[in-house]
């Protein structure tokens, strides 16, 4: 098993499997981004709205998901482009037969994995670095998050972290900015996280913000990320 870095364009993953399906995921981050470039190209509207942004037909299979999730969590397309192009990096590695794959698009996360992992939060809660614990998955799963206070992201809230979980990871990233959109202040966190934990799709979703963690939905468990909290994503290998 080894973690390599990768950088193309604005794109910067973290890859984590059993080298013989680097190629793969390599390969399927450049047909993500070509299908992207080539809608923004034909369209530069998709590449700025931060309104939902309905598909066509025309449309090749990332830009389609990219567009299905806008719609479901009222936001731009581009609000889900990591996470769209680590799914399709994750589903090929796993359709080539890989057990274990992981990739980070800047906190965005897509994964299957034989075997527990631990997926760190780079926010601080209440002075801790934690991690959602997840167990052994053989289908693609999203953990994507949204911060005000970390990373280059636009967010029009106020919370440190706010992370969904998905089945859909493109879906997942997408709900990620509507929920950090949302969360403006803690007395009114509750009410949002049952909002995008409703939509069609999302399995669970958490936040903190003033101080206040808060969860809704089936939320793995939360432990501590110990001595490799500068680590977003950590490698349960017992």
């Amino acid at each position: 098993m080894i973690r390599e870095h990768f950088e193309i364009g604005q794109t910067a993953v973290t890859i984590i499997s059993d080298r013989k399906y680097l190629k793969v995921a390599k390969e399927a981050i450049f047909d993500a981004r070509s299908q992207i470039g080539s809608k923004i190209h034909q369209d530069p509207f998709f590449g700025t709205t931060y309104e939902p942004y309905r598909p066509s037909d025309k449309d090749d299979h990332v830009v389609r998901r990219m567009c299905d999730a806008s719609l479901l969590a009222s936001v731009g397309p581009m609000a889900a482009v990591a996470g769209a192009i680590a799914e399709h990096a994750v589903t090929a590695m796993r359709d080539a037969g890989s057990e274990y794959a992981i990739v980070d698009n800047g906190g965005d996360v897509a994964i299957v994995c034989d075997r527990d992992v631990n997926i760190g939060m780079y926010a601080d809660v209440n002075g801790r670095r934690l991690s959602i614990r997840i167990p052994p998955t053989d289908d693609v799963l999203g953990i994507c998050s949204s911060s005000a206070s970390v990373g280059p992201s636009v967010s029009l809230g106020r919370s440190d972290i706010s992370t969904v979980i998905s089945r859909n990871v493109t879906l997942a990233d997408a709900c990620a900015t509507t929920l950090g959109n949302l969360i403006k202040e803690r007395q009114n966190m509750e009410e949002h996280l049952e909002t995008v934990c409703s939509i069609d799709g999302i399995t669970g979703c958490l936040a903190y913000c003033d101080g206040v963690l808060g969860m809704c939905g089936d939320v793995p468990e939360l432990v501590s990320s110990g001595e490799n909290d500068h680590l977003i994503t950590k490698i349960l290998l017992g």
